[in-house]
């Protein structure tokens, strides 16, 4: 039986999944550092992991019998994506799964932060009785600025148009505006007319420090501010500035710089003693119904994987969508995106007087994948002779 290893409190039922997929499957709680992670992952084919646990190229190179990483999440920046690909492993994530969960606890944040709920509640737990409509504003009638359009952006301007809010939105693609909202041309032409600013951008390395002083500055008088995105993008010390200030009226930040690896770990945050914020820890897509989604839908991902060869959803390997091999045996072939190799393959079979089935090939980038289905089980040499073709990085008979 394959060995899988799932880190991180990832949802029972991905365990209970890939037992039923013939995996023999070992679940752990917390994070791993590099060193216990490849001492972990010895004759482990298939890692799950959410966003805590880094998976690099010397853990890569020092684990061969890895074939696939599963990201029980939406963001793959933990993952050396580009050289997993070079060494023949495949990722996959969940990137629509815990969609809803994050929206909804971003629309919670802005109406609590509009009434100033986390202020209020923290007078009242120090005595004090302050019935004041103060500061407190509906949100309708409010505009909300989205900074990156992507699934979660593009699904929370649906909802907060629903509640009354004007929209606008800025993102350096292209995107579609879904209802009224209207893109804005630039950053500064959304934070300057925005009542609540909200970044959903992606892990890209080119997004740390994407927030600081300077955007801060240009927001609205008694803005407010929420970060779910990424811990990396945002400066915190200026957010406090502003905060502090009194330029902006609340936060609500998810995501931080630096996180503990598992829960009850120690945790501090130069945010921790303003009044109007909200902080917790990492929970925007951390809804059971989020969770169970992702548990169901990676661990799907890599049983198609190893048993099939489809790579159907990948986010480093060229995606081919394959069912149940009906041929005697199925040759999944990952190599270097150079001319002639679905020419050499072919001959190895000819030579051998193989009949092939079907064939699906796709290339992207400098990663080329084809599956073969074949009329017969070949044997060891027929097999020694596929991986020896020149640019081959993986070589799987099914």
């Amino acid at each position: 039986m394959p060995k899988a290893l799932l880190l991180e409190n990832i949802h029972p039922l991905a365990g209970e999944a890939l037992r039923r997929a013939g995996f023999d499957v070992e679940q752990l709680s917390g994070a791993l550092s590099e060193a216990e992670l490849i001492e972990a992952l010895q004759g482990v084919s298939i890692l799950g992991i959410r966003s805590k646990t880094s998976v690099t190229p010397a853990v890569i190179d020092a684990c061969p019998d890895l074939l696939a990483v599963g990201c029980f999440c939406i963001g793959t920046n933990q993952v050396d994506l580009a050289y997993a690909a070079q060494r023949g492993v495949a990722v996959f994530n969940a990137p629509y799964s815990n969609t809803r969960s994050v929206v909804e606890l971003v629309i919670g944040n802005i109406i609590s932060l509009m009434r100033r709920l986390p202020a209020h509640t923290l007078r009242m737990r120090a005595g004090i009785w302050d019935k004041s409509a103060s500061g407190s504003h509906e949100v309708r009638g409010k505009t909300l600025g989205i900074i990156g359009y992507g699934n979660i952006g593009s699904q929370l301007s649906v909802l907060a148009e629903a509640l009354g809010m004007r929209v606008v939105f800025y993102d350096l693609e292209e995107k579609l505006a879904l209802g009224n909202a209207i893109r804005c041309n630039s950053l500064n032409e959304l934070l300057e007319q925005s009542d609540a600013v909200t970044i959903h951008v992606d892990g890209r390395a080119e997004n740390t420090g994407f927030f600081g002083e300077e955007q801060f500055a240009h927001m609205k008088q008694d803005a407010i501010f929420l970060n779910l995105s990424r811990g990396f993008v945002v400066d915190l010390q200026a957010l406090r500035r502003h905060l502090d200030a009194k330029h902006l009226a609340g936060a609500a930040v998810d995501v931080f710089p630096v996180e503990p690896k598992k829960s009850g770990d120690p945790f501090t945050t130069p945010l921790a003693e303003e009044p109007n914020i909200i902080l917790t820890p990492h929970i925007g897509g951390s809804t059971l119904e989020a969770q169970k989604n992702i548990a169901l839908f990676v661990s799907q991902r890599l049983e198609d994987y190893m048993w099939r060869a489809s790579t159907m959803l990948s986010v480093n390997v060229p995606q081919i969508t394959l069912g149940s091999c009906s041929a005697p045996a199925r040759i999944a072939h990952l190599h270097s995106n150079l001319p002639g190799v679905l020419a050499s393959l072919n001959h190895v079979l000819g030579e051998r007087n193989i009949n092939i089935a079907a064939q699906s090939l796709a290339t992207e980038g400098e990663i080329g994948y084809v599956v073969t289905d074949v009329s017969e089980i070949p044997d060891e040499e027929t097999i020694a002779a596929l991986g020896a073709i020149d640019g081959t990085i993986q070589l799987r008979v099914m």
